[in-house]
């Protein structure tokens, strides 16, 4: 569906123009830190940015979907056509690895995530983790309000390129 090196490419220029607009605190009120950004309440607008920007693309790719998906009952079963089928359709390979509570948390772990992917190893790198990961939160949450399903959707990274996204499911 997508083209990898493409969508890695505008992925990295997303983040790289919202982090250049990030405003520093320091430097007062509507002023820009640069190219390099400040850290601060202007990066977390910008995770919110990246995460809304997702969450959109979710949607669509959700809306996309055919009819026969959209009609799961269970919601592991969405879980795993997103561990599966979006996944394949995005990075061109499955999640490594699919984990729930039973009581509405689950894990998907990717050992080798793609936008992680030609980041260095060291600890400095993740500290960065997390801007590469919002826009991916996003759109697994917005896939899945296509679906019907409310959720909290959050990354974590310990080691580069493996990464976690948790997904809380919002009860009514």
């Amino acid at each position: 569906m997508v083209d990898v090196v493409l969508f890695e490419l505008l992925h990295k220029e997303m983040v790289a123009e919202l982090w250049a607009q990030a405003p520093d605190p320091d430097l007062g009120p509507g002023v820009s830190a640069g190219p390099r950004g400040g850290r601060g309440g202007g990066q977390k607008m910008s995770l919110l940015v990246l995460e809304s920007i997702g969450f959109r693309v979710g949607q669509a790719l959700g809306e996309r979907l055919p009819r026969e998906m959209q009609a799961f009952r269970e919601e592991l079963d969405m879980l795993k056509f997103l561990c599966k089928d979006l996944w394949v359709a995005m990075f061109q390979k499955q999640i490594d690895s699919l984990r729930t509570n039973h009581q509405g948390i689950y894990v998907l772990q990717d050992n080798s995530f793609p936008l992680l992917a030609r980041m260095g190893s060291g600890l400095q790198y993740l500290e960065e983790a997390p801007k590469f990961l919002a826009f991916t939160c996003g759109l697994l949450r917005g896939t899945l309000s296509t679906l019907g399903i409310k959720s909290l959707v959050t990354a974590s990274a310990t080691a580069l390129p493996a990464c976690r996204f948790q997904v809380a499911i919002q009860r009514a």
